[in-house]
C-alpha cells in the first residue's frame, strides 16, 4: 500500500519538477520514479556512503536525502542534479514523502485498532484511552458492513472499497481474511434504514459492474460508541450466517430485517430438534414430496389464499385444495388456518436450519 502511495505521489509531481527523481527503501531498491523503468532498480553504490545521519549524499550528479525515524533508516529521496536551488527541491521532496509516511503509518494504527476491537481483542478499560490517543471520535453513530468475496477477488474488491471510502479519520476499512472485509461507516446525526441499505446497495453495484462478481453484504444495527462497534460486527457475522440458512436469493442482507430467521439461529440445536419431533410426529414430513412442497410454498407466497395460488401454480383450485387436505391428513396441521399455517411455517425453517448444520432428525 505504501509503494502505491509513493507511486501516486511522484506521479503528481512528475509535471513540475523537471529533473528524474525517485524514493529508495531501506534495502536501496527504488520503490517509486518519475522515469518508471527505473522501479526495482538496485542502487548499491550507496552502501558505502550512507552514514547515521540524514545528511545529503552526492554522487555522480545525484544527490541523495536519507530519511531516519527513530535511528532507523526508512528511505531515500533522490533528485538528478546536484545544483542549490535542485537540493533545496529535494529538502521539499523528502518532507513530502516523511508526511505521507507518517500519515499511512497512522492509518495503519487506526486499523489495527479497529480490527483488534472487531476481534474483542482490547480490554473493555483500553477502549476509550486508546480511541483518544488516536484521534478517533469515541461518540458517532456508525455502522458496520461485511463484504463476502471469493479470495481471488478480494484485493480488487478492497481497492475499490478504499477508493469509496478513503479517509481513515472517518470511516475504516479492515480486512479480516482473504475473503472478509469489513467497513466501519460513519452514519450522519440524521439517518434512516434507507440510507444504511443505500450504502450497502451502492458497494454491492460497484462490485458488480467493476469487477463482475458477486459478493454478500451483512449489515450491522447502528451503534453510538466506539466501544459497541464490535456489537454491530457480531450482529453483520449473523446477518450473512442466517442468510445461508433461509435467504440465499439475497445479496444484501441487515441483521435488523432476518425476522424469525434470527430467532431460530439463536436457539440451541437441541431444542429445535424438540419441536421438530412434536410437530411432525412419525416422519410425516417426509412422506410429503417435492411438488407437495413446492405447493406448500406457493400457498404461503400468496397469503393462504386458495385461488390465487391455484393460478400461479396452473392447476384447478379443487386440486390445491386436494393437495391441502392430503397434507393436513398427514401431518394434521390444516394450512388453510392461520394458526396451523404459521406452526407449520416455523417448523420448515426449523427442519431447513437443522438440515445446514447436518443435525439428524
Amino acid at each position: 500500500m505504501a509503494q502505491n502511495l509513493f507511486k501516486s505521489l511522484v506521479s503528481q509531481y512528475r509535471a513540475i519538477i523537471d529533473y528524474p527523481f525517485g524514493i529508495l527503501d531501506d534495502e536501496l531498491y527504488v520503490l517509486a520514479a518519475s522515469d518508471e523503468s527505473a522501479v526495482g532498480k538496485y542502487m548499491g553504490e550507496l552502501e558505502n556512503l550512507i552514514r547515521k545521519d540524514d545528511h545529503i549524499i552526492l554522487n555522480r550528479n545525484i544527490a541523495y536525502q536519507p530519511i531516519y525515524i527513530k535511528g532507523k533508516l526508512e528511505f531515500i529521496v533522490y533528485l538528478e542534479n546536484t545544483g542549490e536551488s535542485s537540493i533545496k527541491l529535494l529538502n521539499i521532496l523528502s518532507i513530502a514523502f516523511l508526511n505521507l509516511k507518517k500519515v499511512q503509518d497512522e492509518k495503519l494504527d487506526k486499523t489495527n485498532f479497529i480490527k483488534h476491537l472487531l476481534q474483542d481483542s482490547i480490554l473493555p478499560s483500553d477502549i476509550y484511552v486508546k480511541a483518544k490517543e488516536l484521534r478517533i471520535s469515541t461518540d458517532t453513530k456508525r455502522v458496520v458492513y461485511i463484504v463476502k468475496v471469493s479470495p481471488e477477488n478480494a484485493e480488487n474488491v478492497y481497492d475499490i472499497l478504499y477508493s469509496m471510502y478513503p479517509s481513515k479519520d472517518v470511516d475504516f476499512l479492515v480486512n479480516m481474511d482473504e475473503e472478509t472485509i469489513v467497513l466501519v461507516k460513519e452514519m450522519p446525526d440524521s439517518f434512516t434504514q434507507k440510507d444504511i441499505d443505500k450504502v450497502a446497495k451502492t458497494i454491492d453495484n460497484m462490485i458488480s459492474s467493476e469487477i463482475m462478481c458477486t459478493s454478500k453484504i451483512g449489515i450491522g444495527s447502528p451503534v453510538d460508541t466506539v466501544r459497541e462497534i464490535a456489537t454491530s460486527y457480531k450482529e453483520a457475522k449473523i446477518a450473512i450466517e442466517v442468510s445461508k440458512v433461509f435467504d440465499t436469493e439475497r445479496d444484501i442482507i441487515s441483521y435488523e430485517n432476518l425476522g424469525i430467521g434470527r430467532l431460530i439461529y439463536q436457539l440451541p440445536t437441541t431444542l429445535c430438534k424438540k419441536f421438530l419431533d412434536e410437530v411432525f410426529k412419525k416422519d410425516s414430513l417426509e412422506e410429503l414430496d417435492d411438488d407437495t412442497i413446492n405447493t406448500i410454498h406457493k400457498f404461503f407466497d400468496n397469503s393462504l389464499n386458495i385461488s390465487e395460488t391455484a393460478r400461479k401454480l396452473f392447476i384447478h383450485r379443487n386440486t390445491l385444495v386436494y393437495r391441502l387436505d392430503k397434507i393436513q391428513k398427514n401431518t394434521g396441521l390444516d394450512l388453510r388456518e392461520f394458526d396451523d399455517a404459521i406452526i407449520f411455517k416455523i417448523a420448515m425453517m426449523v427442519k431447513k436450519y437443522l438440515s445446514a448444520n447436518v443435525i439428524k432428525f
